[in-house]
């Protein structure tokens, strides 16, 4: 975990010891001995976290150095330094906000165990309440759906106009983009919320055996019916049945769907007798239905009938900072499912994150997530933990949608450009030079400039 963290106390020395003690793990100490120097500092730059010493400037300045920091700086956690450690120091501390206490002398190693302590539980803090404020916005998310974009508030918006009635609904949107979480949402906030779910993706199912999964069969109807069998029709009865895929639906099936749309009733293959259903329909697609009926491949009675409200699930891209709430709702799904303590997005990483534009929308974040969890060293997700098409992602700035986050500076251009071609080169500097058309000195003067790197020959 490499952090940044800053140090007010008015021992100079201890500043310098505490600063060469946790620099070499890769951490970025800073240090100041005056009381307005360091609150000025504080509140100036981000830092992980904050040492600040108990008797600062005078008797209990540090009580009141930490009242102003925590007051300020409401997610950076405050670490008191006493002077020697007895209860009412540690009850005036921690009334003071403080996060932790540390007794001088200090003991380094543990005042590191203090720090990661405070920074992890910091980061799970901010993943918890960022998904707190997403329930509680005026958009509030309905089912498992999480986020709250503007794109999605539409979306639940819509969800609670639709589902008291038995409108048939037709969701659209691309693949990933999470249509069956909208599909139950619908169902849970509904009349029928207390009958089942019933799913089915139409194109997992074989044609021949489409007809007896829908409908169901009578024993003897063919080779392998040794029994009568329920269809999800009858399943779904006095519930919901979701056809995923909609637009996979052979056309010989078509017509047979529809009778049943029609009449709500269904004759299960080789049978005589009908069965009523009463079943509400919702149906998903990630394909041109439209375009499918002109080209002859889709039924038009069909496609009117399931498209009587049309819902259309945002694509990841489009969904904004959605992308960091689902992105720590899945690491900590994951971390929590692989028995790992909970990690979170560091800053350089969710940089990444909202650049990239998610072909795979929802499901391909989710599997990102899953192998950041495995592939972290530390209690942060960094860049290096994403895999290289996101790392090495080149925002398009003619993507209508495209975040302004997701926008380069021509100074980040010229260094990840510079990053692109030695990681081509595998290190070599002088090959590097002559593709990127500079002298070899030039290239160091770049690369000590931006501190990417310490020169060698």
């Amino acid at each position: 975990m490499d952090l940044r963290v800053l140090v007010i106390d008015g021992n100079q020395s201890l500043c310098e010891r505490i600063q060469s003690s946790l620099e070499p793990g890769g951490w970025s100490v800073s240090w100041c001995t005056g009381y307005e120097d360091g609150l000025g500092l504080a509140l100036d730059q981000p830092y992980d976290a904050i040492l600040v010493e108990f008797n600062l400037g005078e008797a209990g300045g540090g009580i009141a150095a930490c009242r102003r920091l925590t007051q300020n700086l409401l997610n950076t956690p405050v670490i008191l330094l006493g002077s020697n450690g007895d209860m009412q120091e540690v009850v005036a501390a921690l009334r003071a906000g403080a996060h932790d206490f540390v007794s001088k002398p200090i003991e380094m190693v543990e005042l590191r165990d203090c720090i990661e302590r405070s920074v992890r539980e910091r980061f799970r803090g901010e993943a918890v309440r960022r998904l707190a404020q997403a329930e509680s916005s005026g958009g509030r998310p309905v089912g498992k759906l999480i986020g709250q974009s503007r794109a999605m508030t539409r979306v639940y918006d819509l969800i609670r106009r639709v589902a008291p009635s038995d409108t048939t609904v037709l969701i659209t949107g691309e693949s990933g983009t999470g249509k069956e979480l909208v599909a139950s949402a619908l169902h849970q906030e509904g009349t029928r919320a207390d009958g089942p779910f019933v799913a089915l993706n139409c194109a997992a199912v074989p044609a021949n055996l489409l007809e007896s999964e829908l409908f169901g069969h009578v024993r003897g109807s063919f080779t392998d019916a040794r029994g009568d069998r329920k269809g999800l029709f009858q399943e779904a009865h006095g519930g919901t049945l979701f056809l995923d895929e909609i637009g996979e639906l052979p056309l010989d099936m078509q017509p047979k769907l529809l009778r049943v749309l029609q009449e709500r009733q269904v004759r299960p293959t080789g049978g005589n007798a009908t069965i009523d259903v009463q079943v509400r329909i919702i149906a998903a697609t990630n394909r041109d239905l439209e375009q499918q009926v002109a080209e002859g491949q889709f039924r038009s009675d069909l496609y009117f009938r399931l498209n009587v409200v049309q819902m259309n699930v945002p694509p990841l891209r489009a969904r904004g900072k959605d992308i960091l709430l689902l992105a720590n709702h899945f690491l900590l799904e994951t971390a929590d499912r692989l028995g790992q303590s909970s990690k979170a997005v560091s800053p350089e990483a969710a940089k990444k994150l909202l650049a990239y534009d998610w072909p795979g929308n929802v499901r391909q974040l989710e599997n990102v997530m899953e192998r950041a969890v495995t592939l972290a060293r530390t209690d942060r997700v960094e860049e290096e933990d994403l895999p290289d098409r996101i790392r090495d992602h080149e925002p398009d700035p003619n993507r209508s949608d495209a975040p302004l986050s997701s926008f380069l500076t021509l100074d980040q251009q010229e260094r990840r450009h510079i990053a692109h071609v030695l990681r081509h080169v595998g290190g070599n500097k002088t090959q590097a030079a002559r593709l990127l058309g500079v002298d070899r000195r030039t290239l160091y003067r770049k690369l000590v400039r931006t501190g990417d790197v310490t020169w060698t020959e």
